[in-house]
C-alpha cells in the first residue's frame, strides 16, 4: 500500500470484451482512500455498466462517473430499451444506489495530496463543430467523413430523445454545466471531467482526422480556464496521453479495445494518478480505432 491517497482516473472500459472485463477485475486501489474518476465508456449494455460500476464503488473510496458516447447507445439485444435522457437518467439512478457521483450531484471536493480542489463530473457531448478544413456546415463535414469512410456509431445508436437532434442536446447539456460550474466554491480550483476533451488539440493526432466531428465542441474551449481547472480528465480517443493546454494539464485515461492497447508495448493502460500527478507521463500514441 502506498503512504497517502491519490485521485485516479480511467476511461474506455469497454467491459463486454472478456479481456478488458478480466483487467477491470483486477483493479484495486494501493490506498483505501483512493478516489477513481471514471470518465465514460464503461460499456454498451445495462447488466455491464451496472456490474463494473458495482465492483469499483466496493473497492474504491469513492468512485465518479461521467457518461461515454457508449452508455448512451441503446443495442437492439440490450433488454434495457431506454433512449436518450431516459437511458442517462435511468443510469444516474443506478450510479446513485451505488453511491457513484455523477454530473446530476453535488460536487464533491477532494482533499488529499493537491488539494482540496472541486471534482467536477460533467456531461458534455458534441455537436459537430470540430470540422475538418474547409467544410463550413455539419452537413458538409458529414459528407466528408462519409467519402473517407469514417461514420461513427453513435448516429445509428445513440438517440438523442426527446431533443431533435445530438447537436441540441450538447446545447442544453452546455447551459446546465455553465450554471452548475458558475456556482462553485470560487476559491477551490476544479479537476473537470468529460468524456470528450474541452478542447479539439487533441483530436489533432487523430489517425482517421473526420473523427473529430463526434469528439466534443468549440464551445468549451475556454472551461479550462474560465472555470481554474488544476486538470483535465478526458477519455474516448483511445490515445492515452498526458498534454498541456494554457498551463493546464489535460489527461486521457482511455483502456480502449484490446487490439489497441494489446499491440503496444508494456502492460494495458492502468488508472492515472492525476493528483498528486503521475511523475512520468505515458508515450505519445497517435493510432485511434473507434
Amino acid at each position: 500500500m502506498i503512504s497517502s491517497p491519490r485521485l485516479l482516473a480511467i476511461s474506455d472500459l469497454h467491459v463486454r470484451y472478456p479481456e478488458n472485463r478480466e483487467i477491470v477485475e483486477r483493479l484495486r486501489p494501493e490506498h483505501d482512500g483512493d478516489w477513481l474518476l471514471v470518465a465514460g465508456d464503461v460499456g454498451e449494455f445495462m447488466a455491464d455498466i451496472e456490474w463494473a460500476l458495482r465492483l469499483l464503488s466496493e473497492r474504491f473510496a469513492k468512485v465518479v462517473w461521467v457518461p461515454g458516447n457508449h452508455e448512451l447507445w441503446t443495442p437492439a439485444d440490450d433488454p434495457v430499451t431506454l433512449r436518450g435522457e431516459a437511458r442517462y437518467r435511468h443510469i444516474v439512478e443506478l450510479c446513485r444506489s451505488l453511491g457513484v457521483v455523477t454530473p446530476e450531484d453535488a460536487y464533491p471536493v477532494w482533499r488529499g495530496a493537491g488539494g482540496p480542489v472541486t471534482v467536477a463530473p460533467l456531461f458534455i457531448g458534441y455537436d459537430y463543430t470540430f470540422r475538418p478544413h474547409g467544410a463550413t456546415t455539419m452537413a458538409q463535414a458529414l459528407d466528408r467523413a462519409d467519402d473517407a469512410g469514417v461514420m461513427c456509431t453513435d448516429e445509428m445508436l445513440l438517440h438523442p430523445d426527446p431533443y431533435p437532434s445530438r447537436e441540441a442536446w450538447c446545447a442544453a447539456r452546455i447551459v446546465e454545466s455553465e450554471r452548475r460550474l458558475s456556482g462553485r466554491d470560487p476559491a477551490l480550483a476544479t479537476v473537470l471531467v468529460n468524456h470528450y476533451p474541452l478542447v479539439r488539440d487533441p483530436t489533432f493526432v487523430l489517425r482517421y482526422p473526420e473523427f473529430a466531428l463526434w469528439c466534443g465542441t468549440e464551445r468549451t474551449a475556454e472551461w479550462h480556464l474560465r472555470f481554474n481547472a488544476a486538470v483535465m480528465v478526458y477519455g474516448h480517443l483511445h490515445i492515452p496521453r498526458s498534454t498541456c493546454y494554457d498551463g493546464v494539464p489535460f489527461e486521457e485515461v482511455s483502456l480502449g479495445y484490446p487490439r489497441e492497447w494489446g499491440r503496444r508495448a508494456g502492460p494495458p493502460p492502468r488508472p492515472r494518478a492525476v493528483l498528486p500527478p503521475e511523475t512520468q507521463a505515458p508515450p505519445l500514441k497517435t493510432a485511434a480505432d473507434e
